[in-house]
């Protein structure tokens, strides 16, 4: 079934530009361009409006790429119901954070025993690219540390838990060695860390989102701010005193030389599992979706 051509519909009204549509495509602007014209003609009224340079749709144009996309859905949910004919099956799952990692580590082994033949597809992107991806259908399944379950509706999401976000710093800090443990308030937080470099999540990331609203409510702003998108580098970062940081209880690793709080009040974020729309699950996807929420047993309202 070659559903290519629809694509290109796709990735025009996507990106609202033909040479920009066309490098997505990996084709030539000439060739997407005279497709394009080729379609309009033998519809016989233009898909898109073309004003100041961008590509807009057009009625026409809205209904075409709203059947698109229900073909090349359907094409999709026919191979996966083909391929679990005989067990031989192919999911996608999206994770945005290290709890996601450490779950699907301790979830395939468990699936591929039942399951051996059954392909997973992990891919690690930001919370806005793997929200994006379900919502295009693009995804099968998305394991993501999110502020909301926005925007997802309530039949295709499930949350896992509302997971502390912590404060880390070097286990050599001076606090650390007066204070071992116990909660550490916001506005003691700035007055006592005020002058240190904090490490920092990327913008669009849930913890970002949260420390900013922290960092606002008490009026600070960093001097000294290190940004980056990986929870790792930040962590060994810490151990070596470059810096302080906010890190999910998901990624606290009790083995290095790292003191961890809470803060006071508390900060939380949550740890959900999306799935797409218009998705008919296998026994085996049921199966390792329910796999993931049994590793969260106080999953749900009981864990809010």
């Amino acid at each position: 079934m070659d559903t290519r051509h629809l694509t290109y519909i796709l990735a025009i009204a996507q990106k609202k530009n033909m040479t920009k549509a066309a490098e997505e495509l990996f084709v030539s602007q000439s060739s997407l361009s005279q497709y394009l014209t080729k379609l309009e003609q033998e519809i016989g009224t233009p898909l898109f409006f073309r004003t100041r340079g961008e590509l807009t749709l057009t009625p026409a144009g809205a209904l075409y790429v709203e059947a698109a996309k229900q073909v090349i859905r359907i094409k999709k949910q026919l191979y996966k119901d083909i391929s679990g004919l005989d067990s031989r099956g192919h999911v996608t799952v999206g994770v945005t954070s290290q709890f996601g990692l450490r779950v699907l580590t301790e979830v395939i082994p468990r699936f591929k025993a039942r399951y051996p033949d059954y392909r997973i597809e992990i891919t690690e992107q930001d919370l806005p690219s793997i929200t994006r991806m379900l919502l295009e259908e693009n995804l099968d399944l998305g394991l993501m540390a999110a502020n909301s379950v926005t925007p997802f509706d309530e039949a295709h999401v499930h949350l896992l838990k509302r997971e502390e976000v912590l404060f880390a710093i070097p286990a050599s800090h001076p606090y650390a060695k007066e204070n071992p443990s116990g909660p550490i308030a916001w506005k003691d937080l700035i007055r006592i860390f005020e002058k240190e470099n904090f490490l920092l999540s990327r913008r669009d990331s849930s913890l970002r989102v949260l420390t900013d609203k922290l960092f606002e409510s008490c009026r600070f702003a960093p001097s000294a701010m290190c940004e980056t998108n990986s929870v790792t580098a930040t962590c060994r970062m810490v151990e070596n005193g470059i810096g302080v940081t906010f890190l999910g209880e998901s990624c606290k690793d009790s083995s290095g030389p790292v003191a961890y709080y809470s803060l006071e009040p508390k900060l939380y974020r949550l740890n959900l599992l999306a799935r797409r729309k218009n998705w008919i699950l296998s026994p085996a996807e049921e199966f390792l979706c329910q796999l993931i929420r049994s590793s969260f047993p106080l999953s749900g309202a009981e864990n809010s």
